[in-house]
């Protein structure tokens, strides 16, 4: 296979373009698109639909399959009537450190906006997941997930209310939970982590601000403390236009 001499290691093989040479109409377009791009730079406002059909010579149904298709993954974001280059998606670790220290490493300023905080008896899925008693109280704390003011997940966590039983009075929404817990005396020993691609639920893709055709980054942990015992289950959505995760393997 002839590979060309500028192709990146992380870019699809041949620029994604088949053996036999025949590319959809749109995925051309999107090529040239990406292209442009690059000369706008993050911000920068691309041209109308109008625009783009009379420059590349197609129909705009092309050019808005093109834009709907970097729109999806994460080269372009919707603002008000326009649409913009968008920047880097942030690249959240695989690891025990917190949602706050993954996005501060990137220079990006992490928040939290509170969505519920209340408490139920442990229902018999959530009892079967981490070994907590059926019946015993849990608290069920959701937040939205910010990076520098704009909303990029939805995060829930469930924790015994005896591990922390002044969550309520004490914690501040805004705040790292890991944080919280290591003030508390409570170190994470290890966790089970799977991840999935979802679409969010109406009431999801309300809260985090997307359309519900948004692919989402789903991820499920288990994680333990020192000495083995269930700390949390947590159920954290991240938009797919706005992240990629990274993992450090070692044989």
């Amino acid at each position: 296979m002839d590979y060309p001499n500028d192709q990146a290691p992380g870019a699809p093989v041949r620029s994604g373009i088949p053996e036999h040479g025949r590319i959809p109409k749109y995925y051309a377009v999107k090529a040239r698109i990406a292209a442009l791009l690059e000369e706008l730079g993050e911000g920068g406002v691309i041209p109308t639909e109008r625009d783009l059909a009379e420059r590349y010579d197609v129909a705009r149904e092309t050019v808005r399959q093109a834009v709907r298709d970097l729109v999806l993954e994460g080269r372009l974001r919707r603002r008000g009537r326009g649409t913009v280059v968008a920047g880097p998606k942030l690249a959240q670790p695989l690891s025990l450190a917190s949602y706050t220290e993954g996005v501060r490493r990137q220079g990006r300023t992490p928040g939290r906006t509170l969505v519920t905080l209340d408490r139920f008896p442990c229902p018999d899925p959530l009892a079967a997941e981490t070994g907590l008693s059926r019946g015993e109280p849990v608290w069920h704390l959701e937040r939205v997930l910010l990076a520098d003011d704009e909303r990029v997940g939805l995060e829930s966590t469930y924790v015994a209310v005896a591990r922390v039983p002044r969550l309520d009075a004490e914690f501040d929404p805004d705040s790292s939970f890991y944080g919280y817990l290591a003030a508390q005396g409570i170190s994470f020993g290890d966790a089970d982590e799977r991840i999935e691609t979802v679409l969010a639920t109406p009431r999801e893709a309300l809260l985090i601000g997307t359309p519900p055709a948004l692919p989402m980054l789903l991820i499920h942990r288990i994680s333990r403390d020192t000495g083995g015992r269930p700390l949390e289950r947590v159920r954290s959505l991240y938009r797919g236009d706005r992240f990629s995760f990274t993992t450090h393997l070692q044989g």
